[in-house]
C-alpha cells in the first residue's frame, strides 16, 4: 500500500436483542472503545449495561424544534455516563437517539472524558452541520492531559469520527471545500472536481460538484421559484433555504445561490432547482457535454473495474 493511502477498516455491529430498531453496540476492531446506539424506547437497555455505568461522553441527538430540517445535539461528560445521561434527557425535550461512548476495559478518566466532551463541541462547532444544544464550549486547553495523553484521545477522537456517521450521526464531518473554504476563489475550492450543469429553457443555469458523497450546488446558480406545481417533497426545504438567506431573489420567477450549499444526493439538488420532484441523475449533465450524471457514473465504475 502507497503512502498516504488509508486502510479499510472493520466495524462491528452488534443488534444487541435482535431488531435492526433495537440497542445497537459498535465498534471498532482493535479498538476499546464501545458506542452505544438507543432510541426513547429502548432507553432504559441502554442505561441498565455495565458499560454505561463508566466513564466516558455521550451525545443526545434529535430534531431541531427551532430549525426545520436541521438536527440538534447536545454533548456531555461524566465519571458514570448512565447518571448524567438520565439526567440530561430529563432536561430535553427534543432528543430522540441517545449515544453512549465508554471503553471495555473502563480506561478513560474523569480527564480524559472532559478532553473528549470539549474537543467534541469544538469540532461539532467547526463543522456546522448541527445545532449544538450546550450553552458554552469548554476550552481544550484547560484540559491539561500528558502529552501521550493527548494524543490517545486524538486517535479515540479519530475512531469516533469513523463510526459515528456509521450509526447514523455525521455531526463530525467537515463541510466540503466549497462549502469551507469561502475565503478562497471558487474556482480554487473546485479544482480538479468534474462540474455538474443544468441549463433550463426558462434561462436558469445551475452548476454543481461532488465530494465525499456530497452533491453541492455552487454558489451563483439559479433555482425556478413558485413555479405552481403541487408541493413536492423538498418543499419545506426550500423554504428554509430561502428563510436562511441561501436563496436570495434575483428576478421574477426565480432565486440565486447566495453560497454553495450541499445535498444529500443530485435529486435534492435537482428538486430544488426545478422546483418540482426530479431525477437528478438524468438532469444534472457533465458541463459542456450531453453526458448525464448517470452515465458518468457507470463510466466512473467501469474506469475503476478496468483498473482493478
Amino acid at each position: 500500500m502507497s503512502a498516504g493511502e488509508t486502510f479499510g477498516r472493520t466495524i462491528q455491529l452488534f443488534l444487541v436483542d435482535g431488531k435492526p430498531t433495537g440497542l445497537r453496540k459498535a465498534t471498532i476492531h482493535g479498538w476499546t472503545g464501545v458506542v452505544l446506539v438507543s432510541s426513547q424506547s429502548t432507553f432504559a437497555s441502554l442505561t441498565s449495561r455495565e458499560e454505561v455505568d463508566r466513564t466516558g461522553v455521550y451525545v443526545l441527538t434529535g430534531p431541531d424544534p427551532d430549525k426545520q430540517g436541521m438536527t440538534r445535539v447536545y454533548i456531555g461528560s461524566a465519571n458514570s455516563v448512565c447518571e448524567r445521561l438520565k439526567q440530561s434527557a430529563e432536561q430535553r425535550e427534543f432528543w430522540e437517539t441517545a449515544i453512549a461512548v465508554t471503553t471495555s476495559d473502563d480506561d478513560l478518566s474523569k480527564g480524559h472524558a472532559e478532553y473528549l466532551e470539549a474537543r467534541l463541541i469544538e469540532l461539532t462547532a467547526q463543522a456546522g452541520r448541527v445545532t449544538l444544544d450546550n450553552g458554552t464550549q469548554p476550552d481544550t486547553s484547560r484540559r491539561r492531559l500528558p502529552e501521550a495523553d493527548v494524543a490517545n484521545m486524538e486517535q479515540f477522537l479519530a475512531n469516533l469520527r469513523i463510526i459515528l456517521p456509521v450509526v447514523g450521526l455525521d455531526m463530525l464531518k467537515p463541510q466540503p471545500r466549497a462549502v469551507a473554504q469561502t475565503a478562497k476563489p471558487l474556482e480554487e475550492r473546485t479544482k480538479g472536481d468534474v462540474q455538474f450543469e443544468i441549463r433550463h429553457k426558462s434561462g436558469i443555469q445551475a452548476t454543481a460538484v461532488e465530494e465525499d458523497g456530497e452533491f453541492i450546488v455552487l454558489e451563483g446558480s439559479e433555482a425556478r421559484n413558485e413555479t405552481g406545481y403541487t408541493q413536492h417533497s423538498y418543499t419545506e426545504l426550500k423554504k428554509k433555504l430561502v428563510a436562511d438567506g441561501v436563496l436570495v431573489p434575483c428576478g421574477e420567477g426565480k432565486v440565486k445561490f447566495a453560497k454553495s450549499w450541499s445535498f444529500r444526493s443530485p435529486s435534492a439538488a435537482a428538486a430544488i432547482v426545478y422546483d418540482r420532484s426530479s431525477n437528478g441523475r438524468h438532469e444534472w449533465k457533465v458541463k459542456g457535454s450531453k453526458q448525464t450524471y448517470h452515465d458518468w457514473q457507470q463510466a466512473q465504475a467501469a474506469k475503476q473495474e478496468a483498473a482493478d
